[in-house]
Formats: structure tokens, C-alpha cells, sequence
């Protein structure tokens, strides 16, 4: 009866955000599943009802956040674009705005330094990173460029827009806080196409 209670309020979306907060606060070799209990009021026991381990809830989390930004970005290239934006510039628009918005997954997807972990986020930066790419190739084949920009451009833009998180994310700022620049910034790069 009670680990049915303790399962029932210790979900595993409360521990995905736990762990995630102190993974970029206190660094991912810092934390242990015990210190991670400690901060929800649990024992770690009750972790491992979720998780067998520190990684594979890592991994988990840096699974859910790609996973949330390929839906964010599906969902920019199926809305209409706001008045005066192409397509490939929402797109930009909307990756800038899950960064800034969004900071502690945005660096423990792309900013993560720690070699051990790289290794479980590169294959979802190369997916996420795919996609991205993919959309942009089409939107540049429907404008009829010619196909050698097709490789190089998706990867300008994508590192231009993670230039310019990068830049603000450590001011801790909101988009909406820098909106104008993101637009002015995303304009000037689709006028170098």
C-alpha cells in the first residue's frame, strides 16, 4: 500500500524536472539519485521504481526535451507564418523562442560539455538537427535554389540561431524579452540567402 501511494504522487514527470534542474545547477556527476530523492522529500528507493539508474534518467530527459522540440517544430512549419515571416524563418523563430524560453533543457541538449554525456545526446542532436535541416531543404526546393546550398545553408542557420540562444540564455531571459532582436536577427539571416 504505501509504495502504491509513494508511485501515485512521485510521478516520473516530477523527477524528470527535478533531475533536470539539478543536473544543470549542480552538474550531473554532483547529483546522485539519493540527492535527487532528497529534493523531492523521497527516498531514492522510490526512484528506482522509474529509473535503474542516474543515466538512464538522463537519457530519458534528454529524450523528452527532442522529442518536444520536433513536435514545436512540426507545429511551426504546419501553422501559417505571422505576417511578414516566411516559413524557414518561423522555424528559426520558434527554435530560438524553445531555446530562450526553455533554458535548463536547452543546455543539457546542446551546451553539455561532460564527454560521458555527449554521448547520450549526440545521436538526438544529429535527429533533431535532421529534421530541422529537412524542413528547410524543402522550403528551399519550393523557392528553387540551386541544389549545393541545399547541405549548407540548413547548418548556417541552424548554428546561427544556437549562436544567438547561446548569447541570450545567459542573461536569463525570456524570448519575449528579446523578440525584435530574434526577428531582426532571423531576417538578416534570410536576406543572406
Amino acid at each position: 500500500m504505501a509504495r502504491r501511494a509513494v508511485e501515485q504522487e512521485l510521478s516520473r514527470e516530477r523527477i524528470l524536472e527535478a533531475a533536470r534542474h539539478l543536473f544543470i545547477t549542480k552538474g550531473y556527476r554532483a547529483i546522485s539519485m539519493r540527492s535527487i530523492g532528497q529534493h523531492l522529500g523521497y527516498s531514492h528507493g522510490s526512484l528506482y521504481y522509474h529509473f535503474k539508474e542516474k543515466a538512464e534518467l538522463f537519457y530519458a530527459i534528454v529524450v523528452e526535451d527532442f522529442n518536444h522540440v520536433a513536435t514545436l517544430l512540426n507545429q511551426a512549419m504546419q501553422t501559417p507564418p505571422e505576417t511578414g515571416m516566411t516559413r524557414v524563418e518561423q522555424l528559426i523563430l520558434e527554435f530560438i523562442r524553445f531555446g530562450l524560453d526553455h533554458p535548463y533543457q536547452y543546455e543539457i541538449m546542446f551546451m553539455i560539455r561532460d564527454e560521458e554525456l555527449l554521448a547520450y545526446c549526440r545521436a538526438e542532436q544529429g535527429r533533431c538537427f535532421e529534421l530541422f535541416a529537412g524542413i528547410v531543404r524543402s522550403h528551399m526546393k519550393e523557392e528553387g535554389y540551386v541544389s549545393e546550398d541545399w547541405q549548407s545553408i540548413p547548418l548556417t542557420l541552424f548554428l546561427s540561431a544556437h549562436g544567438f540562444i547561446s548569447y541570450y540564455i545567459q542573461d536569463k531571459v525570456s524570448f519575449e524579452d528579446v523578440r525584435q532582436a530574434a526577428i531582426m536577427h532571423v531576417k538578416v539571416l534570410s536576406r543572406s540567402l
